[in-house]
């Protein structure tokens, strides 16, 4: 009896680390997600700096507006943008030091994607063993009742 209690027991345990693995993979997964979203945001941003680089001044440009839309501008300064440093703060810089902020930012970025992977791989694997180990004790307990 005190084994049966004591797979019980372990059977609960079990089922309640599956719920928070199965919880700490999806807020990873939900990570990733972002994190993947910001890398492709970094990566246009950096290919649009790229190609204003090779603009002369008031040359014609398209700006995206968002919506599948653009604008038609004239370039007045290829050597200075305006870049956000976060919390509504931004800052004017040269192309050459945008760039550098921005591959800073895609390099962060990137350790970041790499190491919520890593953590999501661990979980999944973690979860894997913890399911067959939940099977075999559900089908031992079936046996138990038999």
């Amino acid at each position: 009896m005190a084994q049966k209690a004591q797979a019980e027991e372990e059977l609960r345990r079990l089922s309640m680390e599956m719920r928070y693995l199965e919880q700490t993979a999806e807020a990873l997964q939900q990570r990733i997600t972002m994190v993947n979203a910001a890398l492709t945001d970094l990566t246009y941003a950096n290919a649009t700096l790229d190609g204003i680089e090779k603009e002369k001044e008031n040359a014609e440009m398209l700006v995206p507006i968002g919506g599948s839309s653009y604008v038609k501008v004239k370039l007045a300064d290829s050597n200075k943008v305006i870049v956000g440093m976060g919390a509504g703060v931004s800052m004017e810089k040269t192309l050459a030091e945008a760039k550098v902020t921005l591959k800073e930012r895609l390099d962060e970025l990137e350790k970041t994607m790499n190491s919520a992977q890593q953590q999501f791989s661990q979980v999944a694997e973690r979860i894997n063993s913890g399911r067959g180990r939940l099977e075999s004790l559900l089908a031992r307990a079936r046996e138990g009742k038999q």
